[in-house]
C-alpha cells in the first residue's frame, strides 16, 4: 500500500472517515474519491476521546478496514484491523498513537507468512478465533445444532463506530468540600458526562444461520471491555445451541509472563507466576460463582513486571457464574488471554424468530498498564463511576455483629453492644446471621425469611425495637440475609421440595453447611424471597444488607425446565440487587460468599462493597487486600478489625497491626467490645476517629502498592488525585532478610514535587505498644519528619522503623513545593 501526505494533511491512496471527540471545533475529514464524513462534534470535558474509521488497501490487494479509539486521559488506545469481511484483530493496545492512519500498513506489518506443514494462511487469532481462519488451539466457539457441531466462518456485514455519553466521576477535580471539618474531611467531586469510544460488528455465517454481533468499547479511565451477542438465524431447523464463546485479546511477542491467584477459604488471592509457554493455561470457576481460588485478573506482561513497572496487559469476566479465564500459545502464534462463560449442555439453546434467539456474553475486560498499579486503577476508576454513593457518602464504620456473639442473638447483649460500638464511632450496626425461623445454628431455618419471636419477641425487645434503638443512636442498621440458599430442614424446604436445584427428581446435590440453593428461575420462588426481603428491608427500616452465598452451586439443573440453570440463577441475583435498590432508595448491599468467593465486575456493578475474606487475621489480610485490589477499590472492601487471637487462625497479634491492616478500606471492626478494657476501645476510637478525618479522599484516591525485594515486606498507599498528599502502610510480616528493614520504595508522587514524611502521629511511639526493636532513634521517626522529592523516594527511598515480626505503621507525604 502506498500512502502520500499532501496539503493539509490529506490522506491520498486510501479512504479516511473519521469519527472523532474534538475541542470545541467543527471539522470534516475530505475523502480524495469524492465523499466526507462529518466529524461528530462533542463539547470537550476535560481531555480528548476519539473513535477514527480509516479505509485502504493491503499489498496483496485485501480492503481493510482499521477503527482507532482512544482515551488520551487514561493514555490508552487501541486499535482493530478488518481485512475482506473477515472478523477484527486487535493490532494495538497501548498508549495512544500521533498517526493512527499509518496502522492501515499494520495489517502488512504483522501478519504471519506462509509456513511448511500447515495450512495456507497462518493463524493470526481474531476476536474470536475459529478453524476457519486457521486456528487449531482450543475451541473458542462451541455450538451445535440437533447435538451436531457447526464450524463457522464468519462474514462482516456492518462496522459501526460512536462516542456514547456515560456518566462518570471526574476525581481529577476533586476538592475539599464546604462542609470539610479538621474531624471530617468531605471531599466534593463533580459528576461528568463522558463520551465512550465504542464499535460494533455485525457479522453472519449465512449457510449455517447464526449471528455474531461483536462489541468494543473503551470506557473512562482506559479500561477495554468487549461482549458478543450470537443469534439463530435459521428458523424452521433445530435449535442452536450454545457451548461456548470465549473473546480474546491478542498479545505482543514480549508478554511472556502470567500472574494469576489461587486460594481457598480464609485464604484468598495468594499469587502465582509462571511463564507463558505454549499450551493453554486456564483458571476455571465452576461452582456458580467466582470462588476462592479464581483469579479475578489474569495478567500477562514482559518476565517480572510487578506493581511500579512493566508492560502488561490483563483480562477479567464480569461474571458471577460459572466461568473461565484462560492465556494460550501455539507455535504459530504469539499469546492470547481471555475468558467468558461456561455454559453446560443444553443451558443455552436458540430458537430463531422467538423471544430465545439470541445469547449475550457477559462482558471481558482488558487493562493495559505499566505496572499492576496502574491496570488497578482502570478498574476503580470504573467501579467509583458505577457507584457515585462511594464519593457522596463516606462509608460508615460498621460494626458487624457475627464474630461478636454467632447465633447468641437477645436484646439485652446487642443493645449493649449497640452502646459500645457508638461510643467507639462506629456508624453502621450489622446484626448477622441468627434473628429468623429455627435458625439457632447452621443446621435449619435458612429459607425461613420471618424474624423469629422466641429470640425477638414483639414488643420492646423486638428486632424493630433493636433496629429503632441503633437508628435513635445515630447509626445505621444492617441486616445478614443468605438469600440464594436453603436448609433442608426448613418450613420453606419442606413445603417446596421442588424449589431447590437438583441433578434428578430423586436425587439432591451434595450439600455444603447443610445448605441446597433455591432455584431463582422459579418465578413463585423469586417472588416469595423478593418479597419477604423488600417487606423487611421496609419494616424495620434497613439501610445495608449483608447478603452471604456460602454454598457452591453444583448439579444446578431447575426441576421447572429440567435444565442446567446456573446462568439464569446469576440473572435473578443480579435481578433481586437491582430491584431492591431500586425499590428502597439509599439500601446499600455487600457481596459477601463465605468471605471472598464472589467478587467480580457482574455483582459489583449491583453490590456497594464485598466482604474480602472471611479471616481477618491482619497477617493473612495483608496479601489477600493486596490482591484483591487489583480490581476492587479499597473503599468497596470490607476490612474490619477483629479480636486476637484471630477466630480464623489463632495466630495472636496486636491491635496496632489490625487497625492499620484495616485503615484504607471500608473499616469497620468484627470483635465483641463488651469483653475488651476501656484502653483498647479509648485506642479503637482514636483509630476510628483518625479514619474519618481521610476516608472521604481515600474513595477517590489512586491506591499503590510498592515493588520490594524482601518477601517479609509489604507497602501500600492511597495518593490524592493531584499528588499532594498521601497515606502510607508500612508492614514488617515476618523477620526479614535485611535487619534493620532496607530503604523502601514510595511510589505514586509527583517525581519533582518536595514532601514532607512524617509518621502519623498515631504511630510516633514505637516503644510503648512493643512496636519496634531498633536500639537508636531512626531520624526521620519524629513529629516534624524529612523533606525529600518523590523522584528520591521512588529510588533509593526511605528507611523505615525497624519493627518486630507482624507490625506495621502509617506515614504520610505531604507536598510543600
Amino acid at each position: 500500500m502506498r500512502i502520500s501526505f499532501l496539503g493539509g494533511g490529506t490522506l491520498w491512496g486510501m479512504e479516511r472517515k473519521t469519527v472523532r471527540h474534538t475541542i470545541g471545533v467543527s471539522k470534516t475529514v475530505v475523502n480524495p474519491h469524492g465523499s466526507s464524513d462529518p466529524v461528530l462534534e462533542h463539547p470537550r470535558r476535560y481531555a480528548m476521546s476519539r473513535i477514527e474509521r480509516f479505509h485502504g488497501t493491503a499489498a496483496d490487494g485485501t480492503a481493510l478496514t482499521v477503527v482507532y479509539a482512544e482515551q488520551a486521559d487514561a493514555r490508552v488506545a487501541f486499535a482493530l484491523v478488518l481485512a475482506g469481511d473477515a472478523l477484527p484483530r486487535l493490532v494495538h493496545w497501548g498508549r495512544p498513537l500521533a498517526a493512527p492512519e499509518t496502522l492501515l500498513d499494520a495489517y502488512d506489518a504483522l501478519k504471519p507468512q506462509r509456513v511448511s506443514g500447515a495450512l495456507d494462511e497462518t493463524a493470526w487469532p481474531s476476536i474470536l478465533p475459529t478453524q476457519s481462519e486457521a486456528w487449531i488451539g482450543d475451541e473458542r466457539l462451541t455450538v451445535r445444532r440437533g447435538g451436531v457441531e457447526l464450524f463457522c466462518r464468519f462474514a462482516v456485514t456492518d462496522i459501526r463506530i460512536a462516542l456514547a455519553e456515560r456518566d462518570a466521576i471526574d476525581v481529577a477535580q476533586a476538592a475539599d468540600a464546604p462542609e470539610s471539618t479538621p474531624a471530617e474531611a468531605r471531599v466534593a467531586v463533580p459528576g461528568a458526562s463522558v463520551e465512550t469510544p465504542v464499535v460494533t460488528v455485525v457479522a453472519e455465517d449465512t449457510e449455517q444461520g447464526v449471528g455474531l454481533e461483536w462489541t468494543a468499547e473503551l470506557l473512562h479511565g482506559g479500561l477495554i471491555r468487549q461482549r458478543a451477542v450470537v443469534r439463530d438465524l435459521a428458523a424452521g431447523v433445530a435449535p442452536l445451541e450454545i457451548g461456548k464463546v470465549e473473546l480474546g485479546f491478542p498479545l505482543p511477542a514480549l508478554a511472556s509472563e502470567i500472574l494469576t491467584t489461587t486460594g481457598h477459604h480464609l485464604r484468598e488471592r495468594s499469587p502465582q507466576r509462571q511463564p507463558l509457554t505454549v499450551g493453554r493455561f486456564e483458571k476455571v470457576a465452576m461452582a456458580g460463582r467466582p470462588d476462592f481460588d479464581a483469579s479475578l485478573l489474569l495478567t500477562a506482561g514482559t518476565p517480572g513486571f510487578g506493581f511500579e513497572h512493566g508492560e502488561a496487559y490483563s483480562v477479567h469476566v464480569g461474571w458471577s457464574g460459572n466461568s473461565v479465564l484462560s492465556a494460550e500459545r501455539q507455535p504459530y502464534t504469539t499469546g492470547l488471554i481471555g475468558g467468558g462463560e461456561v455454559l453446560m449442555g443444553g443451558e443455552i439453546t436458540l430458537s430463531a424468530g422467538t423471544a430465545t434467539d439470541s445469547y449475550t456474553t457477559p462482558w471481558v475486560y482488558g487493562s493495559y498498564g505499566d505496572g499492576l498499579n496502574e491496570i488497578a486503577a482502570r478498574f476503580h476508576t470504573r467501579l467509583r463511576d458505577l457507584h457515585p454513593e462511594l464519593v457522596a457518602k463516606p462509608r460508615p464504620i460498621i460494626l458487624n455483629t457475627w464474630e461478636a456473639v454467632y447465633f447468641q442473638h437477645d436484646f439485652d447483649t446487642l443493645k449493649a453492644l449497640a452502646d459500645k460500638a457508638v461510643e467507639s464511632g462506629v456508624e453502621r450496626f450489622v446484626v448477622d446471621d441468627g434473628w429468623f425461623g429455627s435458625r439457632r445454628d447452621d443446621t435449619s431455618g435458612l429459607g425461613d425469611w420471618h424474624i423469629a419471636k422466641e429470640v425477638w419477641p414483639d414488643g420492646d425487645r423486638s428486632l424493630k425495637a433493636l433496629a429503632d434503638y441503633v437508628h435513635a443512636k445515630g447509626m445505621e442498621f444492617g441486616l445478614w440475609f443468605e438469600p440464594e440458599m436453603v436448609n433442608p430442614d426448613s418450613d420453606l424446604y419442606r413445603a417446596h421440595p421442588d424449589w431447590v436445584l437438583k441433578p434428578t427428581a430423586g436425587r439432591l446435590p451434595m450439600q455444603g453447611r447443610s445448605q441446597q440453593v433455591l432455584d431463582l428461575t422459579n418465578l413463585d420462588a423469586y417472588a416469595y424471597l423478593y418479597g419477604a426481603m423488600d417487606a423487611l428491608v421496609g419494616e424495620l427500616g434497613i439501610d445495608y444488607i449483608k447478603w452471604d452465598h456460602n454454598k457452591l452451586v453444583t448439579e444446578a439443573v431447575s426441576p421447572r425446565t429440567g435444565r442446567p440453570a446456573v446462568h439464569e440463577q446469576t440473572l435473578a441475583v443480579y435481578r433481586i440487587f437491582r430491584d431492591l435498590r431500586a425499590a428502597h432508595p439509599g439500601l446499600e448491599i455487600e457481596s459477601c460468599s463465605s468471605g471472598g468467593g464472589r467478587v467480580d465486575l457482574g455483582i459489583l456493578e449491583f453490590a456497594s462493597r464485598i466482604w474480602v475474606s472471611d479471616c481477618v487475621d491482619p497477617v493473612e489480610r495483608a496479601d489477600i487486600q493486596r490482591y484483591t485490589s487489583l480490581l476492587v477499590p479499597p473503599a468497596m472492601m470490607g476490612e474490619h478489625v477483629g479480636a486476637s487471637p484471630a477466630h480464623s487462625t489463632h495466630r495472636a497479634t496486636s491491635q496496632e497491626l489490625r487497625m492499620a491492616m484495616a485503615f484504607f478500606g471500608h473499616m469497620g471492626v468484627e470483635w465483641n467490645l463488651l469483653k475488651e478494657p476501656q484502653e483498647a476501645l479509648d485506642k479503637l476510637g482514636a483509630w476510628f476517629a483518625e479514619f474519618k478525618r481521610h476516608r472521604a479522599w481515600f474513595a477517590v484516591d489512586t491506591c499503590v502498592h510498592a515493588d520490594a525485594a524482601d518477601p517479609a515486606v509489604r507497602v501500600d498507599g492511597m495518593v490524592k488525585p493531584d499528588r499532594s498528599a498521601a497515606f502510607y502502610r508500612f508492614t514488617q510480616l515476618t523477620t526479614g532478610q535485611t535487619y534493620p528493614a532496607a530503604p523502601i520504595r514510595v511510589p505514586g508522587l509527583d517525581p519533582d514535587g518536595v514532601y514532607r514524611i512524617q509518621p502519623l502521629y498515631l504511630d510516633l511511639d514505637l516503644e510503648t505498644p512493643g512496636l519496634g526493636n531498633g536500639q537508636s532513634p531512626l531520624g526521620w521517626w519524629t513529629a516534624d519528619g524529612v523533606l525529600a522529592t518523590g523522584r528520591a523516594l521512588e529510588t533509593y527511598g526511605l528507611r523505615p522503623p525497624s519493627l518486630h515480626p507482624a507490625q506495621a505503621v502509617l506515614f504520610t507525604a505531604i507536598r510543600e513545593r
